[in-house]
């Protein structure tokens, strides 16, 4: 989009880029339990059971609703899939469970049909309802898109009249990864090409009356679902639709992984106001995805009241409709690069408080990612080795690594003998009036509002300058995405660290959760939330997380694994593993777990780990590599979206994998 453009589209996807505010839409009934227009953010998960297995369906599905699901989704793959969904329903309701059920439907437009008359609402993917994906480029005339789109309208059309009879919902799902030839050869890979097939098929919706519909904008990478979802919305808005949006990022994975990927995409969008029903795809049994999509959305429960409450730290004149962010296409801030080490092109760096650890002890530092070995009374750095320690106003008793830098307050820092690769942390005020600063890093630590501070105002700027951006408030991502709206304005290309402390204020959910392993989930959440909303769009050159009821270790892992998620830093293997569904072929979570046994000391690779060939090599859409079940003990292996091997046999398939992987050059060995 050009210049022009994007600021003709300023903030139309949400009500506010600077104050959180919900955006209200279309009320759409599904059973009972109705979404969108005031209606709570909805709860779902899938089931991962053989559909057929009238029982083992029954079963989970009950363990679902008790984990909190208000919606069951359940795959429809065929006809008599559909057809058994009501035997399903049937005892379900016997067993007291009047959960509205969602039929998942991709290839079979006569299993949908079935479906519609059975369900409360089915899923449609525009993608492969009415299209065969070959990978094929074909240069389409406008005559010949418009034959394509009636052809979609006579296949599509039936389905529709059904659920306008039967009083059916519908979800038009719009996945990244399977894009019909012709949308990619018109609009190729991209955000805009997402939201244009699900435009044609909502746009046939409503020629045919029908406005019982919810969307989805999926994708495996948070920063494109992000942009997706935006653009949609923008779209919407100019065609003067409001539809529900289900937010969830596909294939994210298991464990800390698929939890801090699922955050920065659903918490991003949440934290712009945006999702009426939310589902946590994980690599996990479907009733663990329930507690993690409740974690996320109980936090904006009260989000309106707390907005009225509370004045916004951002000035009232802030004009962010003339800023050059684009919310529709990634790009980093631009700053200075200070001390060749933080700003400009480097990858943003990750700062961890130790001031309260053990100072005698270097062991410490191994949650930071270097492990020392007393024997050689040397450290060796891990792959995720954080970049700065911050020790307060203490100084620690033993060597440290050369190449980690030491962040002191400023009047400690002063003391020092040997400054090398230590640095001043100073106040607002301290900086002013600082008669001895570094002649490497000045680090300044500011909140939101003390830009419009006088102090300054009067701040003596050089490029050994960084600002460390805190906040502890629940409203804490929109201040800080005020302020830097506001430095832009201002023309400062400061870099800026970002620090989140929690918990934030001592309430909200936080102060009622107490077991160290459901602080270290809603740490994950809330921070790959927080941090994550600002890298996607650009905003941030280090993370700080401050969380001092947290292992050291986990808010290592924590802040490398959201630099992953955002495509920010690239510090391990990422897995694109799917949740596991009824048509999946093979036990993905054991899969998992045994692929990433091998494989995870490869630094950068991207594996997809499918269940079916609906999801790959389509859902899996910028992995380097994807292992696909093709059928009864038979895998496909596939280097980007080329299959390679085909029905391979599961008991060879990794070692087959690993060889593909060396064959390209890209295996290390494990030191």
């Amino acid at each position: 989009m050009d210049t022009d453009a994007v600021k003709a589209l300023q903030g139309r996807y949400c009500n506010s880029l600077t104050e959180y505010s919900r955006f209200v839409t279309r009320e759409v009934f599904i059973g009972d339990v109705p979404m969108g227009g005031n209606n709570p953010i909805r709860i779902q998960s899938m089931t991962t059971t053989d559909t057929m297995d009238t029982i083992g369906t029954v079963e989970q599905s009950i363990r679902m609703v008790d984990a909190g699901c208000e919606y069951v989704r359940i795959t429809a793959p065929s006809i008599k899939e559909a057809q058994n969904l009501a035997e399903i329903k049937k005892r379900l309701r016997t067993r007291g469970y009047n959960v509205p059920l969602v039929a998942d439907i991709h290839f079979t437009p006569n299993a949908a049909e079935v479906a519609a008359r059975i369900v409360e609402k089915v899923r449609v993917n525009p993608g492969n309802y009415a299209d065969k994906k070959k990978f094929d480029q074909i240069d389409y005339t406008d005559a010949q898109y418009e034959g394509e789109l009636q052809r979609i309208y006579q296949k599509f059309a039936p389905l529709v009249k059904i659920c306008k009879e039967y009083g059916t919902a519908m979800r038009i799902g719009t996945n990244h990864g399977s894009l019909s030839d012709r949308i990619m050869s018109r609009y190729g890979d991209t955000p805009q090409g997402m939201v244009e097939s699900a435009m044609e098929f909502m746009r046939i919706c409503e020629t045919l009356n029908y406005y019982n519909l919810v969307v989805s904008m999926k994708s495996s990478n948070p920063q494109v679902m992000v942009q997706a979802y935006r653009l949609l919305v923008e779209t919407m808005v100019a065609e003067g639709m409001n539809y529900p949006l289900h937010l969830g990022v596909t294939e994210a994975g298991d464990g800390e992984d698929g939890r801090i990927k699922s955050a920065v995409g659903i918490g991003t969008l949440l934290e712009d106001g945006l999702g009426d029903t939310v589902r946590v795809s994980l690599t996990e049994e479907p009733e663990a995805e329930a507690p993690v999509a409740i974690a996320l959305v109980k936090r904006y429960s009260s989000r309106k009241s707390l907005v009225e409450s509370q004045k916004p730290a951002q000035d009232p004149g802030l004009k962010t409709q003339d800023s050059q962010h684009n919310p529709y296409d990634y790009k980093r801030r631009q700053t200075y690069e200070a001390n060749a080490f933080i700003g400009g092109h480097m990858v943003p760096r990750v700062v961890i408080d130790l001031s309260k650890k053990n100072l005698k002890d270097p062991a410490i530092l191994s949650d930071a990612g270097y492990l020392y070995s007393p024997l050689l009374d040397k450290y060796n750095m891990a792959e995720q080795s954080v970049d700065f320690v911050y020790f307060a106003d203490e100084l620690p008793s033993f060597n440290l690594p050369g190449n980690l830098k030491q962040l002191y307050n400023y009047n400690s820092w002063q003391k020092l003998a040997d400054k090398t690769m230590c640095h001043p942390l100073f106040t607002l005020k301290e900086y002013v009036e600082a008669a001895d600063r570094s002649s490497a890093l000045n680090l300044v630590r500011l909140k939101p509002a003390d830009i419009d501070s006088e102090a300054f105002g009067v701040l003596p700027f050089d490029q050994s300058l960084v600002f460390v951006l805190e906040t502890d408030s629940e409203l804490g991502m929109t201040d800080q995405r005020s302020f830097f709206f506001k430095m832009e304005e201002l023309g400062l290309e400061v870099p800026v660290i970002v620090k989140r402390t929690y918990p934030e204020n001592d309430h909200g959910p936080w102060s009622m959760v107490h077991g160290q392993e459901e602080l270290t989930t809603l740490l994950q959440l809330y921070a790959a939330t927080d941090l994550g909303a600002l890298l996607v769009d650009g905003f941030g050159d280090g993370i700080w997380i401050d969380a001092p009821e947290i292992n050291t270790k986990v808010i290592t892992s924590t802040a490398f694994g959201i630099l992953q998620a955002t495509r920010s830093r690239i510090s391990k293997t990422e897995y694109i593993s799917c949740p596991s569904c009824g048509r999946t072929l093979f036990d993905l979570m054991i899969t998992t777990q045994m692929i990433r046994s091998r494989t995870s000391h490869l630094k950068g690779l991207k594996i997809g780990i499918m269940g079916c060939i609906v999801n790959g090599p389509g859902e899996m859409a910028d992995a380097d590599y994807g292992y696909v079940g093709s059928g009864t003990d038979k895998v496909t292996l596939y280097r980007g979206k080329e299959a390679v091997k085909k029905n391979i046999s599961s008991a060879n398939a990794l070692d087959e994998l690993i060889g593909i992987i060396k064959d390209d050059g890209n295996w290390v060995e494990v030191e």
